[in-house]
């Protein structure tokens, strides 16, 4: 449901939405609630915290008194109803553990371009160097990506994956570490846990909301370090990748438990792009009908200096094929236009049979199919 303040606690809650109520609204923190009533527009005000907001009355009607999980920050943070009179699942008890201590892959990439630009870096030890250069080997290139067989790679390398490929008989063990992004992730913050032991892993400046299926996909733009922080030591530029590589770890371990109670995956594939580096975000999800006929859904996310914030959504049932684009800028959507008829030509040669081909400006709005019981609040 979507929530909005009340005129009376309008002060309150533009303090929390600009991090001044920080302590009280972190992502992973509970919060008690309780309904207060309905006012006169028909919408129920409820008390959460110390705010009072209004809400769209539910389809269930709410206890007296329950909790909520804040999810996510921002100009519209996502709050998860807590069930009262449950014991919480192990998995909700380590999504909770995770959500406070995960970010982005920007602010890793962009300490990670900082650093190859950076002479000394080789005066590192020399434990650490292969390290970082497994973690970069993990970027993923337009071209790989770009062919079937490449895509479908990086998807199984993404880090989602590790733990069933550890679990299969007859594993190659030295090609996985090398190859899955979480083994180098895992790597590189064990031998950076023992080159910085005193210190603790340093928060990024910026938060990316967690990879959770109910909200949707979500354009990832580039980072860029500011000057002076380019200006700093090497061990200083250590400490902000110490706590970047441990927040891209609580990122992909946030999405693998979420997988693990829908038949859904939300994967994050770090790319090589011109001049930086980006992120291609991709939602993948099955049905099968009673006739046992599987359905495939694939969205992705991306947002590129050139092109900006791009979403797509392909819909594939047996042969037939739905393709949906949307795009922030006008001139963004002119061009992937122009590419519409040599794309029906490669699908029409794959024996696809193309039902719909659109692109719209705009981005659009999250339908959240496997959302748990949340409340949506509106800055």
């Amino acid at each position: 449901m979507v929530i909005q303040p009340t005129s009376l606690a309008a002060l309150a809650w533009a303090g929390a939405a600009s991090g001044s109520a920080a302590e009280s609204w972190r992502i992973g923190t509970v919060l008690a609630a309780r309904p207060l009533g309905i006012n006169p527009e028909g919408l129920m005000v409820l008390q959460i915290g110390a705010m009072a907001v209004e809400a769209e009355a539910p389809r269930s009607q709410l206890p007296s008194q329950f909790q909520v999980r804040v999810l996510t920050l921002g100009a519209q943070p996502l709050l998860e109803i807590i069930a009262p009179h449950t014991p919480e699942p192990a998995i909700q008890v380590a999504l909770r553990e995770r959500l406070p201590q995960q970010n982005g892959y920007a602010p890793l990439l962009a300490t990670l371009d900082a650093l190859a630009q950076r002479p000394a870096l080789r005066q590192l030890p020399a434990y650490i160097r292969p390290a970082l250069a497994l973690l970069e080997h993990g970027v993923r290139t337009p071209a790989e990506i770009t062919r079937g067989e490449g895509l479908s790679e990086a998807i199984k390398r993404s880090g989602l994956f590790l733990e069933s490929e550890l679990a299969q008989t007859q594993l190659d063990m030295a090609a996985l570490s090398q190859e899955d992004w979480k083994g180098a992730l895992l790597r590189l913050a064990s031998l950076l846990d023992d080159y910085l032991p005193a210190r603790r892993p340093q928060a990024s400046d910026s938060e990316t909301p967690p990879p959770f299926q109910q909200r949707g996909l979500q354009a990832q733009p580039r980072i860029m370090l500011p000057p002076e922080l380019l200006n700093d030591d090497v061990d200083a530029l250590l400490g902000r990748l110490h706590g970047e590589v441990h927040a891209a770890l609580a990122r992909v371990e946030v999405a693998q438990l979420e997988a693990t109670t829908v038949s859904a995956w939300m994967i994050e594939i770090p790319l090589q792009g011109e001049g930086g580096r980006d992120i291609l975000q991709i939602q993948m999800q099955y049905s099968t009908d009673a006739e046992g006929s599987t359905s495939w859904v694939l969205g992705f996310a991306m947002d590129l200096p050139a092109l900006g914030p791009v979403q797509g959504e392909l819909q594939l049932r047996d042969l037939r094929l739905a393709v949906r684009l949307w795009a922030e800028r006008a001139d963004t959507v002119h061009r992937l236009e122009h590419q519409f008829g040599p794309l029906r030509q490669r699908l029409s040669a794959c024996g696809l049979i193309l039902d719909q081909l659109s692109c719209q400006q705009g981005l659009p709005h999250s339908t959240g199919p496997h959302s748990a019981i949340l409340l949506k609040a509106m800055a």
